[in-house]
């Protein structure tokens, strides 16, 4: 298991938050800690690929919401949930979302340990399809039916101006759709748009 891979622990109990560093850290992890879910997600864009735990159940933003903002944002880490006072059927929603574990409170310091390594052997694996499929969809729910109607254009591969014609608006506003299209989809290119959409089981209208 690659000893340069970070972990990071999001909880808002500060016992627990320290209690799992220090064993992390006595095993020779690396381990950043968070205290809400929010100030991870903030600063999830700069942070290098590592594990995440995270509690199920937080105010502001709780376990699953903060799985579903990083899947819709297309960053990866590898989460293990900690559940606890009967939330084994929030730990199951996770799961089917991509998590890779849940641990129970009071959890064993044998089953974070293990549930750590299995995390970050999956960051050395690729995406599979169906992950690439449940993120694109994700993203694809982010978008107005304004926005859907654009990116059916650009899967037509009509320029700006046809696409302005068909839905009465002007070019310009096209451009401004189109741009939020690309930011929500998380494309960095035509192609990439293309093959986020056809992921996420957008058939492309036939081209006039």
């Amino acid at each position: 298991m690659p000893a340069d891979r970070p972990i990071y622990v999001v909880d808002d109990d500060e016992a627990v938050r320290h209690s799992l560093s220090l064993l992390l850290e006595a095993r020779g992890h690396m381990v950043r800690s968070f205290a809400s879910a929010p100030e991870f997600l903030a600063a999830a864009p700069t942070l290098r690929p590592g594990c995440l735990i995270a509690d199920i159940r937080m105010p502001e933003m709780d376990g699953l919401e903060l799985q579903q903002r990083l899947i819709e944002r297309f960053l990866r880490f590898p989460l293990i949930v900690i559940t606890g006072h009967g939330d084994v059927p929030l730990a199951v929603r996770a799961m089917k979302a991509g998590a890779i574990d849940f641990i129970e409170k009071p959890f064993a310091a044998e089953a974070i340990l293990n549930s750590a390594a299995a995390a970050l052997r999956r960051l050395d694996e690729p995406p599979s399809q169906e992950q690439l499929a449940s993120t694109a969809a994700a993203r694809l729910a982010l978008l107005t039916p304004r926005e859907r109607e654009v990116l059916q254009g650009l899967l037509a591969g009509l320029p700006n101006k046809s696409i302005a014609y068909d839905l009465a608006i002007s070019p310009r506003t096209v451009e401004i759709h189109r741009a939020r299209v690309m930011d929500k989809m998380g494309a960095r290119s035509l192609s990439e748009l293309v093959r986020m959409s056809l992921a996420a089981g957008v058939a492309p209208s036939p081209s006039r």
